[in-house]
């Protein structure tokens, strides 16, 4: 190794958590170097990593005003800006010719050489340190997400990830068996699976691994406390899954299943599997097996031929089946998609008018859950401490990270971060509880 090669590394992560774990992975590639300093400071970089996302309009706009952000820094400190993600997947060559001051762009399969990538951009030639399993994390150390596949084979008419990630395909489940022993080991108490269709995990190698099989292999990890899942499609959401969640302890009474709408008429031109009657039923029969059970959902208005009738049934579904927490978004119309040329496509005053009766209808059925929950104990995972303020935020098993509520805690003693607590709900107020440590006991 050139002793004078020295650089500061600074990262810039855009989108999804599975886009986290794919960062994660580069930056534990680039630990294994004492050359590599990270830095947060983006003006004190001499190398920025630039994650983007691209899955719509908005993501990408995103993702080129932070190129182009970046790049005011070259002719400064910055020396080399490489970008990844799917940014490049999408648009590889337009990104290359619309920026130039790009030194690298990315893909999944240079992932793994991005060490090779920086030495060749700086005309090095540096022995390769071996790989080791440990991944760097940029969540709290205590929950990390699990990257159980990538692609998707759904092929939903408003969107883009098939063509961005291909088709759908399976880690070895080995591979991730071995993964989340070495997070737990460092103290991951927390696993959180991630896909854009966890519940197809195996399908691709014909049944011989799934997701039910691959609970039961994590569950045998003796330093795991919980598994949450979050991805499952409906149509996918088998009995021997929902089995599974109700008789492994370590799996969390929590599912998030993206329904996208309950009108047969959107469903059906969505290019959606499920139809309002299965998933009434799906919704039954988890709540019948898992009666503590919390579903979370996402929900689109304005898809093309939505019409009133079906937006209204969309609103009736909602208020009948209180789900526990939904988030909404506006169809956008993306180039490449088979909705980009449908007739009826709805006006954006007509989206915005949807998405905020949608979010009000929501909100007083989230509060109300949430209120019924007070004078209630839970088992309460410490994420972090806010010394501005003197108190403590925790999650419980309804409540994924960033995604959900959380639970402020003031408590008269230390906790640990990351031990669980026993904490009673005292109140709750615009997507926050306030809860009491019962104990001092942490575990």
């Amino acid at each position: 190794m050139d002793n004078t090669f020295r650089k500061k590394v600074g990262f810039v992560s855009l989108g999804c958590d599975k886009n986290r774990v794919d960062l994660e992975k580069v930056i534990s590639r680039l630990s294994l170097y004492p050359c590599f300093k990270f830095v947060h400071d983006k003006e004190e970089a001499q190398i920025i990593i630039i994650n983007t996302c691209a899955f719509l309009g908005d993501a990408r706009e995103e993702s080129q005003s932070v190129i182009e952000e970046m790049s005011t820094l070259k002719g400064k400190n910055l020396e080399k800006l490489i970008v990844m993600g799917c940014l490049p997947m999408l648009e590889m060559d337009k990104t290359r010719e619309k920026y130039p001051s790009i030194d690298a762009l990315l893909v999944p399969k240079d992932y793994d050489d991005i060490d090779r990538t920086i030495f060749s951009l700086y005309g090095l030639k540096e022995e390769r340190v071996e790989r080791t399993s440990h991944r760097m994390l940029t969540t709290p150390l205590h929950y990390a997400y699990l990257k159980i596949a990538d692609g998707c084979n759904n092929r939903c008419a408003f969107c883009k990830i098939p063509s961005i990630r291909g088709a759908y395909q399976s880690v070895d489940m080995d591979t991730l068996i071995h993964e989340a022993e070495d997070l737990c080991e460092r103290g991951v108490k927390e696993i959180i699976l991630v896909a854009q269709d966890i519940t197809r995990y195996g399908c691709d190698k014909n049944y011989k691994e799934n997701l039910p099989l691959l609970l039961r292999e994590l569950s045998k990890i003796k330093k795991l406390s919980w598994i949450r899942l979050l991805y499952c499609y409906p149509d996918m959401v088998s009995d021997e899954l929902i089995s599974e969640m109700k008789s492994n302890p370590k799996v969390l009474s929590y599912i998030d299943i993206p329904l996208q709408h309950i009108s047969d008429n959107v469903l059906t031109k969505m290019g959606r599997k499920s139809r309002k009657k299965e998933i009434i039923s799906l919704i039954e029969r988890l709540r019948t097996a898992i009666p503590d059970i919390s579903i979370r959902s996402t929900f689109m208005v304005g898809f093309p031929g939505e019409t009133g009738r079906d937006f209204a049934s969309l609103i009736s579904f909602i208020k009948k089946y209180k789900l526990d927490n939904v988030g909404f978004f506006k169809y956008s119309r993306e180039e490449g998609t088979a909705s980009y040329d449908f007739p009826h496509q709805v006006s954006e005053k007509e989206k915005d008018k949807r998405l905020k009766k949608a979010e009000i209808v929501q909100e007083k059925i989230s509060n109300a859950k949430n209120m019924a929950k007070i004078g209630s104990t839970y088992k309460v995972l410490i994420d972090s401490y806010d010394s501005q303020h003197g108190f403590y935020v925790g999650r419980t098993y309804f409540m994924a990270p960033d995604i959900d509520f959380e639970v402020l805690i003031a408590s008269p003693y230390d906790i640990r971060l990351g031990s669980f607590v026993d904490v009673t709900i005292l109140s709750y107020d615009k997507g926050y509880f306030i809860g009491d440590v019962d104990s001092r006991v942490t575990y």
